[in-house]
């Protein structure tokens, strides 16, 4: 593969909406593999060669292969020069507040609190039907949330004042999985969630990766 070439395999999820998205914010041509969740795309002796973990997305940019949606965004983000008023701080302890916010919506509301809800009540014929635990991992979101909103207040526009950033990214996926399996936001994140959804690289990710859907129905 060139070294220069970009090519991401994965549509139709969030994870795979979180780089589809920051392509599109840095303006970069690539090519897209649209392998799908459960399909048995990913389970082909092909792309376990390229991502053994038999999930999506992955992100190829040369020789460099790369899973994890927060890992390759940050990639990007370090990778190529970042456009005007993308916050991609260069210094460790610009990285290291950027990668707090990362790890909190990556771990505390994606995998602890709405992977939960997805497994046992979006999946029941795989995983199981556990509507308490459901009912809890929704608790324990909107609980988080909280920290997320105050955030937001205080620090205005986006988490970084008016600067967007991949953390930005991450939440903005969390909150659209968070609505479509019909959680209410609080008032400060339901007005982020429809600023940042103004972006037009949000919209034309959007448009990319769920080719059956609109914005609208995960508001």
């Amino acid at each position: 593969m060139p070294e220069d070439q970009i090519t991401l395999w994965g549509h139709g999820s969030g994870r795979a909406m979180r780089v589809h998205w920051m392509l599109q914010e840095l303006g970069l041509e690539y090519d897209v593999i649209p392998v799908g969740s459960r399909t048995g795309e990913t389970l082909t002796e092909d792309y376990t060669r390229l991502n053994p973990k038999q999930k999506i997305p992955t992100l190829q940019h040369g020789d460099l292969v790369l899973t994890e949606s927060p890992a390759i965004i940050a990639y990007l983000a370090d990778a190529f020069d970042p456009p005007a008023g993308f916050y991609a701080p260069r210094d460790p302890v610009g990285r290291a507040k950027v990668n707090e916010w990362c790890v909190f919506v990556a771990m505390e509301l994606d995998a602890h609190s709405l992977y939960v809800v997805r497994r046992h009540e979006g999946l029941p014929e795989i995983y199981g039907a556990a509507p308490h635990a459901v009912a809890s991992a929704k608790e324990y979101y909107l609980k988080q949330l909280n920290a997320v909103a105050d955030r937001v207040e205080s620090a205005g526009t986006y988490l970084f004042g008016d600067a967007f950033s991949i953390a930005d990214i991450l939440l903005m996926t969390v909150l659209d999985w968070g609505c479509n399996v019909g959680i209410k936001l609080p008032s400060a994140l339901s007005d982020y969630q429809l600023r940042v959804g103004e972006r037009p690289a949000y919209q034309r990710a959007f448009a990319l990766n769920y080719t059956d859907r609109t914005i609208a129905d995960v508001r």
